[in-house]
């Protein structure tokens, strides 16, 4: 069964809580099933893919550690595509009530509430990973997926990174070319997506854990 496609031009996940909104998004039925429109503009992960992304490491056994979940609005599309376990790390107490609500719905969404930058304080209630997805807008973006990668070594990763974040000054191609850099020990570059227009400043990297 196909749960990421395409619908009258617009990228669409089955939806796994039929009848269900994340964020008001339109629903469409085909052939008796459900499908959630993904928009570009409100999740970075569907800008990707609109914007060229080759390849989703996110298949219908992955179990993914979404760092930055928010109040779920890109998570629960991953949620739709797996059936494995998306652990959903938020920070903000606000942003976690709106993603218990998802998480409620979307049975394999597991909230977690902590700081991405100390992963020893979560990583009890994590098991197996294989993919982690990092949205978090901090100035040691890279430092972050790296720490994470050394506690859960996923196969692979897609980092959002925001330049404005980082540095408000700097030329974002300088900066996004300095957070993949201290990247390249840990992980293998397969791709740097830019998000324009759907995100201003941003790219989303695609990356494979090396040494495995």
């Amino acid at each position: 069964m196909q749960r990421i496609t395409k619908i009258n031009g617009k990228l669409v996940t089955l939806n796994s809580a039929p009848g269900f909104r994340v964020y008001n998004e339109k629903l469409i039925r085909r052939g008796g099933k459900e499908y959630r429109i993904w928009d570009p503009f409100r999740s970075k992960l569907s800008a990707a893919l609109v914007n060229g992304l080759k390849e989703l490491p996110i298949n219908e056994r992955s179990n993914v550690l979404y760092l930055g979940a928010s109040a779920g609005t890109t998570a629960g599309h991953v949620a739709d595509i797996t059936s494995g376990i998306v652990y959903c790390v938020e920070f903000s107490k606000r942003m976690m009530r709106e993603l218990m609500t998802v998480c409620e719905r979307k049975r394999n969404m597991m909230p977690i509430l902590a700081d991405a930058n100390f992963p020893e304080r979560y990583a009890h209630g994590v098991g197996r990973v294989d993919v982690i997805y990092q949205d978090v807008a901090q100035p040691n973006q890279a430092e972050i997926l790296l720490k994470n990668a050394e506690f859960f070594k996923p196969k692979f990763a897609l980092l959002a990174i925001k330049s404005r974040s980082i540095d408000a000054v700097k030329d974002p191609k300088k900066v996004f070319n300095e957070e993949i850099e201290k990247l390249k020990g840990k992980f293998e570059v397969l791709q740097v997506v830019d998000l324009k227009p759907y995100d201003e400043d941003h790219v989303l990297v695609s990356l494979r854990t090396t040494g495995r």
